[in-house]
């Protein structure tokens, strides 16, 4: 039973063993396609090593590396972001947030990448390229911002301007219907000048036809009087 027990440990670490070797194996191989920027080939390399151990924090960070060169920004961040939290050496993690840095930077978060490249100064304040990156990602910083505050500017005078000109366009409109308005009683007023003197109301046309009429008829009535035949009675001859 105690030979059985050995010979089981004995099982278990030479296994242990076999399954690092593997893991480095493909590590040492993703490793040899990197330099030879054979990215993608790196990157499943990478990933079958991590299968089989997902501790090793060397992979890891190459497969961030390998992502990153391949475009892939956001899980580079995300994997590199992850690896920062671990507790790894001061030299390892400033290479780490350094990397981090550079993919922020091209996700153009600047504000973040240049946070990272900091937090890499501190663990490694003489690293120039680390540095170098800083100033740059400063002054794109600076540079999105003077867009953005551009593009405010012209946001705020493109409003301006259509509240100037909806403004424009009421003044125009009422000044028509003011115009209209004007018109209209110059036209009443013309028409009242253009009218005879000697046109009449409906009301006084009524009452002086209602006079002549009478008067018209005082008239006949003097004139019967005048023409009116005598009436002769023929007396017979006898």
């Amino acid at each position: 039973m105690r030979n059985f027990l050995l010979f089981f440990i004995f099982y278990i670490v030479c296994d242990f063993s076999l399954l690092a070797q593997s893991d480095l194996k493909l590590l040492r191989k993703g490793n040899n396609d990197y330099k030879n920027a054979k990215y993608n080939e790196a990157e499943i390399k990478y990933r079958k090593s991590l299968q089989l151990n997902n501790k090793n924090y060397k992979t890891l960070y190459n497969l961030g590396n390998a992502l990153y060169k391949q475009g892939n920004y956001d899980e580079a961040t995300k994997l590199l972001d992850d690896l920062s939290e671990q507790k790894l050496d001061d030299n390892t993690k400033a290479k780490i947030f350094h990397n981090l840095g550079n993919s922020l930077l091209k996700k153009e978060k600047y504000n973040e990448s240049i946070e990272a490249y900091k937090k890499s100064l501190r663990l490694n304040s003489k690293d120039l390229d680390t540095k170098y990156n800083l100033s740059y990602a400063m002054s794109k910083l600076q540079q999105q911002q003077q867009q953005q505050q551009q593009q405010q500017n012209n946001k705020d005078n493109k409003d301006k301007k259509d509240n100037k000109d909806n403004k424009d366009n009421k003044d125009q409109k009422d000044n028509k219907d003011q115009q209209k308005d004007q018109q209209k009683q110059n036209d009443q007023k013309k028409q009242q000048q253009q009218q005879p003197k000697d046109e009449l109301s409906k009301e006084e046309a009524e009452r002086i036809l209602n006079a002549l009429e009478k008067q018209e008829q005082n008239v006949k009535d003097k004139v019967d009087k005048q023409v009116r035949p005598v009436k002769t009675v023929i007396e017979k001859d006898w």
